[in-house]
């Protein structure tokens, strides 16, 4: 949500993008590195010379890797040697033994999302449980709920992590008319309840989404003390006296859709100022969901419900020692026409958190389009360890 709009960039941050696959890099694993030739050979198959060399340079390199497992240990404990891969994990391609399960998706998965395997998580010599805190609260956007976070709560589950997802006031399943939120802790109590709620000394990664990201800085200020880390993807991470329509309303090139989308609803009158927000069905693929799954689309269609107006004008007031004390780490998504990249960037310039990651192919709604790679750099900011 939010009318995006950008100004100009009064500094720049280092940003480490976070590691994927890339189309390449894809192609190799499928190709195993090593024997990356085997489509060379194909295509010289007229050529017995050529044959006969390849199919030397195979037994050969078969040889070698058999007298290397015979070295380590007689054989015995290694797997069977797989031409397909430089490298062998056993049982990697069994559904039935997968530790992350594949997103529910019914599009053709994209090679900037792939599934990921063991293998593939950073810092995987950590366990879950060593961690300062494997419970992640996931905080949703303007007009969104918890039901959004659907694919990521699996995924994070089946990785061994605690997840709560919240409904924030008249949001998702919670039943209070949202033309009736006066303010930003009214709207924000749901979580606040949550945090008050933890057993002394427990500490939750907080996860917040577009508006979501003013939500999580409210509830750092109030409990900093129980908060490890918040991450904010493509969301409003605000500095103190801001608001988050401070943010929103910044000029873009890109607002042109964000405008013609939104309906401002005036339960008090229209001589009052607005209550809430609506956005038009019609433009939500092209808004919110550009490169989501159409059966994403046709959920968030059914079960967005109105953004509240009185919290996105509420300006906040941050601290160093509280809000400034919880350590800040910013996901871009760089396909989003709601908050278009600019203005990620210039909302990371004018408050630069300790780490930014780049999602790639990722719309306004990556737990969406892109729940792989999200998932992926949430493990990896919960093994960071502390400095």
């Amino acid at each position: 949500m939010g009318i995006c709009l950008s100004r100009s960039s009064s500094g720049s941050v280092k940003k480490r993008q976070s590691k994927r696959l890339t189309n390449q890099s894809a192609a190799a694993a499928v190709n195993g590195g090593g024997f990356a030739g085997s489509n060379r050979w194909y295509r010289n198959r007229s050529s017995s010379k050529r044959d006969d060399s390849v199919i030397q340079e195979r037994a050969l390199a078969a040889a070698i890797l058999f007298q290397q497992q015979m070295q380590n240990g007689g054989g015995g404990g290694g797997g069977p040697f797989d031409r397909s891969s430089s490298l062998r994990y056993p049982n990697s391609n069994s559904k039935k033994n997968q530790s992350l399960p594949r997103c529910s998706s019914s599009r053709a998965r994209s090679l900037t999302d792939p599934l990921l395997q063991p293998h593939q998580l950073v810092n995987q010599e950590v366990s879950v449980d060593d961690l300062e805190t494997n419970h992640f609260v996931l905080v949703h956007g303007g007009g969104f709920g918890a039901w959004c976070w659907y694919k990521t709560i699996a995924l994070l589950e089946e990785a061994g992590f605690k997840v709560t997802a919240v409904d924030l006031t008249g949001s998702g399943i919670h039943s209070f008319d949202t033309n009736n939120i006066a303010s930003l802790s009214q709207y924000v109590q749901p979580l606040t309840d949550f945090l008050e709620k933890l057993a002394d000394g427990e500490k939750v990664i907080l996860v917040g989404h577009d508006f979501g990201g003013a939500c999580i800085s409210f509830a750092m200020e109030l409990h900093p003390f129980r908060v490890s880390k918040a991450v904010f993807v493509s969301a409003a991470m605000l500095t103190s006296g801001q608001s988050a329509l401070d943010i929103f309303s910044q000029k873009t090139d890109s607002n042109d859709l964000m405008r013609q989308s939104q309906i401002f609803i005036y339960a008090n009158g229209n001589d009052k100022p607005p209550t809430a927000i609506d956005l038009d069905k019609s433009l939500l693929r092209d808004l919110l969901f550009n490169h989501s799954p159409a059966k994403d689309v046709a959920l968030a269609s059914v079960s967005m419900r109105s953004i509240p107006f009185s919290p996105v004008l509420e300006k906040l007031c941050l601290s160093d020692s509280k809000y400034g004390s919880v350590r800040r780490f910013y996901i871009e998504t760089a396909e989003d026409n709601a908050i278009p990249i600019a203005l990620q960037q210039n909302i990371i310039s004018n408050n630069p958190p300790e780490r930014v990651f780049h999602l790639k192919g990722a719309d306004h709604s990556p737990f969406f389009s892109k729940p792989q790679g999200l998932h992926k750099i949430l493990v990896e900011i919960s093994r960071i360890p502390s400095t």
